[in-house]
């Protein structure tokens, strides 16, 4: 891998690699761009195949947390952490801590947060030496679950799309079918029930299916069949890559929207949907409430302010069908046009972020 060419490319800032040999510790911090403030974005643990696909991952999610949280509307920049190593086994006090005085040192151009293979106890560990960290446990100051409120952003989201597509944001009587019934869909469901929408679930987790089945009167159905059912508005809230050439062809929604990330197996599945007048909710947009409550936590959390943004997530999904009709292109090229617009403007007055004592991280809270 050339890789200043790749970070050329597509104007990476920094990459930094730490190593630890007494805890094992093998961490490649990817940091993206800055122009809106520090970059925050997970720290991954996983059994890589070489190092170089390590560091492609790093930087290839590096890059999506950018317009993640330029779109969310927030003050941040995107940034990303994968750690080489198998989350079952390799985990260690000693680890997260090494990796915690890593962040230390980049002086908060990084925050940290959970994400695959990590945990809050790992949150809490690498809290221990540095304040850089989000998604740490309540007593810390920490948001908690930010499953509730992911399914609040992307329930807020899809009545945005629902209004596009049905000319009124009421789900009431719209049938909505949900692939994968998982925490963040279970609170979504709970959301549509009480709305009055008709809900199909399906999950490979049948006790999930039977949980939406006796709460919410769910109709049940396989998962291959989730595709071709009879509904207004079509959920992927599981897997990714569930909009291809497979499914697009069965789908009777009029709407795509959900909390799956990369809902889309190749671009042009995108290009397809606009085509055929589907309104698609791009899920970097719709599914950001939980990155916009973990941001919160900069501030010192406060859930009544962090929900008010979330719920800004409908307004988010209007701008990019409003960007998607100006420009004549689909709704995926017009939420990156979004976020890219928004850095531009900033980018005029601010570059790189560097700690200057009056940043919202100089305020936060004190260990």
């Amino acid at each position: 891998m050339e890789i200043f060419k790749y970070l050329e490319k597509y104007d990476y800032e920094q990459v930094v690699f730490c190593q630890d040999q007494q805890s094992g510790l093998k961490a490649i911090i990817a940091i993206h761009d800055t122009t809106l403030g520090p970059a925050l974005g997970g720290t991954r643990m996983w059994t890589y195949a070489s190092e170089e696909a390590a560091i492609e991952d790093a930087l290839r999610l590096a890059r999506g947390m950018t317009y993640k949280n330029a779109a969310a509307g927030l003050n941040l920049g995107g940034g990303k952490t994968v750690i080489i190593g198998d989350p079952r086994k390799d985990k260690n006090e000693e680890m997260f801590r090494a990796f915690g005085r890593y962040i230390q040192g980049l002086n908060g151009r990084y925050i940290t947060a959970e994400d695959v293979g990590t945990t809050v106890a790992d949150m809490d560990l690498i809290h221990e030496e540095t304040d850089y960290v989000t998604g740490i446990s309540p007593a810390f100051g920490s948001s908690g679950n930010p499953s509730p409120v992911t399914a609040y952003g992307v329930y807020r989201g899809m009545k945005a799309a629902a209004k596009e597509a049905f000319g009124s944001d009421s789900l009431e009587g719209k049938i909505v079918a949900i692939q994968g019934v998982g925490n963040v869909a279970y609170t979504l469901c709970r959301y549509l029930h009480e709305e009055g929408a008709q809900l199909i679930v399906t999950d490979i987790n049948k006790d999930a299916v039977n949980r939406a089945v006796e709460e919410f009167g769910a109709k049940a159905v396989a998962p291959d069949e989730i595709y071709s059912v009879e509904c207004d508005i079509y959920a992927p809230c599981a897997l990714g890559a569930t909009i291809n050439d497979d499914t697009i062809p069965q789908l009777k929604a009029k709407v795509v929207a959900g909390s799956a990330n990369n809902q889309l197996k190749e671009s042009r599945h995108g290009d397809i949907l606009h085509e055929l007048g589907i309104v698609y909710a791009p899920d970097y947009v719709i599914n950001a409430g939980g990155v916009i409550n973990v941001a919160d936590e900069l501030y010192g959390y406060n859930r009544e302010r962090a929900m008010k943004k979330v719920e800004t997530i409908y307004h988010s999904i209007e701008k990019v069908i409003e960007i998607s009709k100006r420009d004549h292109i689909p709704t995926y090229v017009a939420a990156n046009r979004m976020a890219e617009e928004r850095i531009e403007k900033v980018r005029n007055s601010r570059s790189q972020f560097l700690q200057n004592g009056h940043h919202i991280l100089s305020r936060r809270r004190t260990r």
